[in-house]
């Protein structure tokens, strides 16, 4: 009696549990998926490019005379104005050049001048007058590279600027043509980055139609910089090894936030043609790769790699992997699993497309 209790508890106890298989089968088959299509269809999209950064101006600044460092008179860092003094390489000797030349000068002046009294009482020919002439002429271009030697010994600003490092200290012999600093100007700054062929010539007709050369930079905290920059410049010649072209962006720098030697990205603005577009939340990540789930005819999703192009807020430029023809899952790709059958509900692109942020244009 107690056996037969058992069996009937135990078919009862397998009933229930295959009615709630039974019963969450069919919900799972009744669930719906949304599904829907790449589309086509032209837009714009910001695009990133590495940039290294340059000031307008970016010299360095070398000792034209060999002398002892005398004087420093600035400091590593500090804004400097034009023709401001920097720094001093002992003169002495060339003042003592100065003066010599210059006593030179002053005999030869007095020998010109005896020639003149000579010639006019015909002593001595006109000859000799004009050979005074020029020894005369010559202590005077003396006295005039002297006073360059001596300028050099001063070594001043060329333009307002920052001071870079200071190698040398005070008293360090200085050789000629030896690094004394650097200096830049940074009230404006170059941004210098490269463009694939494709893209430049989207950029040159967008550019010629509408004329926009507008650009932003990303700094490396991944902020924007507030002062929106302009592209000036692109290079006469293609790379032939990468196949790019570099262009060159100025941004302005009241805050004097940039300097000279920084990386940051360029974002531009580029149109495209009948562009291949997805919702971004179709896809999913795997290692650094985009996958999205396509749907074949019998509704079973498979995995499939993308390779995208361009990126809008809420959507993708595909490059790769896809067809306007295909079929792929828009909602619960985090649920399904490679081969799984669904209840498939689709959705028009442009109706999905709609529904989002960003409407394409």
């Amino acid at each position: 009696m107690k056996s037969l209790v058992m069996f009937a508890g135990l078919l009862a106890l397998f009933c229930q549990t295959g009615c709630k298989s039974s019963e969450g089968k069919e919900k799972e088959e009744a669930a719906k998926y949304a599904v829907t299509s790449p589309v086509r269809m032209d837009t714009s999209f910001t695009r990133e490019y590495v940039s290294q950064i340059r000031s307008v101006r970016n010299i360095e600044i070398r000792a034209q005379e060999k002398g002892f460092l005398q004087n420093i008179y600035v400091d590593e860092g500090q804004n400097v104005k034009a023709g401001q003094l920097l720094f001093r390489i002992m003169p002495k000797i060339y003042e003592a050049e100065l003066l010599k030349a210059e006593a030179e000068a002053k005999a030869a002046e007095i020998e010109l001048q005896n020639a003149k009294t000579l010639v006019d009482k015909n002593v001595i020919s006109k000859n000799e007058q004009a050979m005074a002439q020029a020894k005369l002429d010559q202590a005077r271009a003396e006295i005039a590279l002297a006073k360059v030697h001596l300028s050099f010994t001063e070594i001043r600003a060329p333009f307002d600027g920052v001071i870079d490092r200071i190698p040398l200290k005070l008293g360090s012999l200085v050789d000629e043509g030896e690094l004394m600093t650097s200096l830049s100007d940074n009230s404006q700054m170059f941004a210098y980055f490269n463009v694939s062929e494709p893209e430049y010539l989207d950029y040159a007709s967008n550019k010629k139609a509408k004329g926009n050369t507008r650009v932003n930079l990303l700094l490396a905290n991944s902020r924007l910089l507030p002062y929106a920059g302009e592209v000036e410049t692109i290079e006469g010649e293609f790379d032939n090894e990468t196949g790019n072209i570099a262009f060159r962006a100025r941004f302005p720098n009241p805050d004097k936030l940039l300097k000279h030697g920084e990386t940051g990205k360029v974002m531009m603005t580029l149109p495209v043609s009948r562009a291949l577009i997805i919702p971004q939340k179709a896809t999913y990540e795997i290692q650094d790769k985009r996958y999205v789930f396509v749907v074949d005819k019998s509704n079973v999703v498979k995995s499939r790699h993308i390779t995208i192009s361009g990126q809008l807020p809420d959507l993708y430029v595909i490059e790769s992997g896809l067809e306007e023809t295909d079929r792929i899952l828009l909602d619960g790709v985090q649920k399904v699993k490679e081969d799984d059958k669904i209840n498939a509900e689709y959705q028009k692109p442009e109706e999905v497309i709609s529904h989002l942020r960003l409407k394409a244009e």
